[in-house]
């Protein structure tokens, strides 16, 4: 009997587990928001048992990610016969990036004109206490890119040094062909070991996101969310048309591939995703599913750590509508040129966001700066972000996953045969064609 139910157990897939891990800790954490009044529930579980829990699985992820992805990008680059594949895939990813950023922010300022958030708001009652800042110009985003130093830049997790680090060494040893034998081979076997430790640490993935989401949803106040549902109601307006019509539209006309099939293939990453607030926690688990559902290593190995990097559509379409939201709240009429400023700082606030939680807030100060609209209006923001960042890390992490599989797709790195289920992954790596 309890061998039959071990093995049923078993025979559920990681995608399922961490379903349920998020359905139990949504349940729990209502119960003991709704039901328990406390010291239990405030001291004992919410900031030790599911804090630590939480916290735990999410520094374990985070410490798989710059070995992860600086090996990947190294063996990937340096993979590839052709260097000038390096720049196709690059050029196609990062125009698919803007694109989809682009239709974002348009979606919610339509949203945002038809159902006007900041109109009714009390600006009088906004608190001036926002300590949300963002001293960072355009020239310090670019400098930022190239790493002073390489070995601070993999100490410190800074995505975007990494990147062009791994490309660069990939590049090199692509040059120096087989002078560098002994290196090739340090790099793919470093590479098979993050590979596999990946594997360990996603199996506490299902406790992971229980903890997290009981003690989101039982530390949570309702009473903010209220006086701001027509704030949360565009956001999420913005993100389910990201979601559910713009990324199937494009994935449909540029690969002819079931949209509906990769959403059920993708739905435990989005999932995790949501749990985390993190697009960077989550790199490891999205090329993972992306090689099982038919995506060359080689590609998803550069395009979704920068996808967590500079691919915000979730965090671009709040931002979008918090720029609006602040003009109806304090009676001004945005003009051309002032919109046209807002998208241009648009695309690089989102593109300077860490991939941690709230960090959309703080980017948001330079584009209200760029306007003239008062920061303050931000700290009005901070009590409901963190429901909101849940759902756009989700979208964020689709994205990367969707524009992904186009780029592979045009590159002959895409098996049609896997993401259809008519035979199984090939985890070798491949070149790209």
């Amino acid at each position: 009997m309890n061998d039959g139910i071990l093995n049923r157990l078993k025979k559920i897939s990681l995608g399922n587990w961490i379903l349920i891990g998020m359905i139990l800790g949504v349940i729990v954490g209502l119960f003991l928001n709704l039901f328990v009044e406390n010291n239990f529930e405030d001291v004992i579980l919410m900031d030790n048992v599911f804090y630590l829990g939480g916290n735990i699985f999410i520094r374990l992820m985070k410490m798989l990610v710059v070995p992860l992805v600086f090996c990947s990008l190294v063996v990937g680059v340096s993979s590839i016969s052709d260097i000038h594949k390096i720049f196709t895939v690059g050029g196609r990813i990062i125009i698919l990036y803007l694109a989809t950023s682009l239709i974002g922010i348009f979606i919610a300022f339509a949203l945002s004109s038809v159902i006007k958030p900041g109109v009714g708001i009390n600006i009088a009652a906004i608190s001036q206490t926002s300590n949300v800042t963002l001293n960072q110009t355009m020239t310090d985003l670019v400098l930022n890119i190239i790493p002073e130093n390489p070995l601070n830049a993999l100490a410190s997790s800074e995505i975007l040094p990494v990147i062009i680090l791994g490309v660069i060494m990939g590049f090199i040893l692509v040059k120096l062909g087989h002078q560098t034998p002994t290196l090739n081979n340090l790099f793919k076997e470093l590479n098979k070991i993050m590979i596999v430790m990946t594997g360990i640490v996603l199996k506490f993935t299902p406790f992971g996101v229980f903890c997290l989401m009981a003690r989101t949803f039982g530390t949570l106040g309702f009473e903010s969310i209220f006086t701001l549902a027509k704030f949360i109601c565009c956001v999420l307006l913005g993100l389910i048309i990201q979601l559910f019509v713009v990324y199937p539209f494009i994935l449909v006309i540029f690969t002819r591939v079931n949209p509906l099939r990769f959403y059920r293939k993708f739905v435990s990453v989005m999932f995790f995703a949501f749990s985390t607030l993190s697009s960077n926690a989550t790199i490891p688990l999205n090329m993972n599913k992306l090689e099982d559902i038919g995506v060359s290593r080689l590609v998803s190995s550069f395009t979704v750590p920068l996808g967590s990097t500079i691919n915000k559509n979730g965090t671009i379409i709040m931002q979008s509508v918090a720029v609006i939201f602040a003009a109806q709240c304090c009676g001004m009429d945005l003009g051309t040129s002032a919109l046209i400023t807002i998208i241009f700082t648009l695309i690089i606030a989102s593109t300077s966001t860490q991939s941690v939680p709230f960090s959309g807030l703080a980017t948001l100060t330079l584009v209200f700066t760029s306007v003239g609209l008062p920061v303050e209006i931000i700290g009005l923001l901070v009590g409901i972000d963190h429901i909101l960042d849940s759902f756009r890390t989700a979208v964020n992490v689709a994205g990367d996953a969707i524009c992904t599989i186009i780029v592979a797709f045009k590159n002959k790195s895409f098996d049609a045969d896997v993401f259809n289920n008519k035979k199984e992954p090939d985890k070798s790596l491949q070149d790209i064609e």
